[in-house]
């Protein structure tokens, strides 16, 4: 049933500062948005070896309740190096929320709350880079 992740949606009251953010973190620039109102309500970049999607929504059309402390689902993005990812993204004004740990033999994960309120996870992981290598040939 499930087929693979098409969109990863993070949440911002200011759609336009947090893209900036994103693409600085990114190293790429949106490649879509769309406006609300007047205003910047939704972004999305293409990013990584299978050019995922990671869109950025105005939290007002949320479908959830907000928190003031982070939570929900955390997506994990594939990094080669959590540590330098990890040491990157509070460099760049994130703050750290689970410190990078390894979970397994080929596997630390990490997470911060960027900021605009999502938890961000990168993750090492053994397993996208054997499906990664397969994939390629």
């Amino acid at each position: 049933m499930l087929r693979g992740l098409t969109t990863t949606t993070y949440f911002a009251d200011d759609v336009a500062a947090a893209r900036d953010w994103y693409a600085e973190v990114l190293g790429t620039e949106a490649y879509f948005g769309r406006d609300a109102d007047g205003t910047l309500a939704y972004t999305e970049f293409r990013i990584g070896d299978y050019q995922h999607e990671l869109g950025i929504l105005d939290r007002r059309f949320a479908p959830v309740a907000r928190t003031e402390e982070p939570a929900g689902a955390v997506a994990y993005w594939a990094v080669d190096d959590v540590e330098a990812a990890y040491a990157r993204l509070l460099a760049l004004g994130a703050v750290g929320h689970d410190e990078p740990t390894e979970r397994g033999p080929g596997f630390v994960t990490a997470i911060v709350v960027d900021p605009f309120g999502n938890l961000l996870g990168v993750m090492e992981n053994a397993h996208y880079l054997e499906v990664l290598t397969s994939r390629r040939g």
